[in-house]
């Protein structure tokens, strides 16, 4: 489903011209994500994941599936030089690119750069994370809120991209199943959005919201 059945391309293009200015990197990976048809966050939700970094005064940030470093790079101003940002990739060339693309930045001092697994990597992490990015298998959304939820501190929040649209992913269907109905015959990954979808609504530790933008962000903040 195009993206612009949920929100006007003019107005998707206007929330990032009010949001923070793409320097020189992040305008040559949207270049990139349009050359290649590589999914991102795209600016407008970046800006949107730095704003919720600096709300929440995040030291700590972990990414479910990094890519070449889009939203990382969007989110790694927030954090002070001796914060932790810790970016996951099964692609071992794309997470080259991400740790090139944030040198370049002058962030690489703030970033961790894992390769394989991410459900395996955060489980050797101690400690809390401030801001959560899932944007890996969708199927596998509610495994890895599951998988971190507990070193989530009260304040910290949980974004899930993908939560309206992506590729594979069928809105009609996940609507029916968000609601609670059966028998509904969609894709895995619709399957997988609407699984995270309704466990995250139903921890009474977190509350959560949509927000309409991009490809959609489910942001889940705890709050007990």
């Amino acid at each position: 489903m195009d993206t612009e059945e949920f929100l006007p391309s003019v107005t998707a293009s206007f929330a990032s011209t009010v949001g923070p200015d793409a320097d020189e990197v992040v305008q040559e990976m949207d270049a990139r994500a349009d050359r290649e048809g590589f999914p991102t966050v795209g600016p407008a939700v970046g800006g949107w994941l730095r704003l919720l970094a600096r709300a929440v005064d995040a030291e700590r940030v972990f990414e479910f599936g990094s890519g070449f470093g889009y939203s990382a790079y969007w989110v790694a101003p927030a954090l002070p030089p001796d914060g932790e940002l810790v970016l996951t990739e099964v692609d071992a060339d794309e997470l080259a690119d991400a740790r090139d693309y944030l040198t370049r930045g002058g962030y690489a001092d703030r970033a961790v750069f894992e390769a394989g697994d991410a459900l395996a990597t955060v489980e050797r992490y101690d400690g809390t994370f401030d801001l959560v990015l899932l944007d890996h298998e969708k199927e596998r959304y509610a495994e890895a809120f599951e998988a971190v939820r507990g070193k989530v501190p009260v304040g910290g929040i949980v974004c899930a991209d993908n939560a309206m649209t992506a590729g594979p992913i069928e809105f009609g269907a996940l609507r029916e199943l968000v609601a609670g109905e059966d028998g509904i015959d969609t894709t895995d990954a619709t399957r997988g959005i609407a699984e995270y979808l309704q466990t995250v609504r139903a921890d009474p530790a977190f509350e959560t919201t949509l927000l309409p933008l991009g490809e959609g962000l489910a942001v889940s903040i705890r709050t007990g």
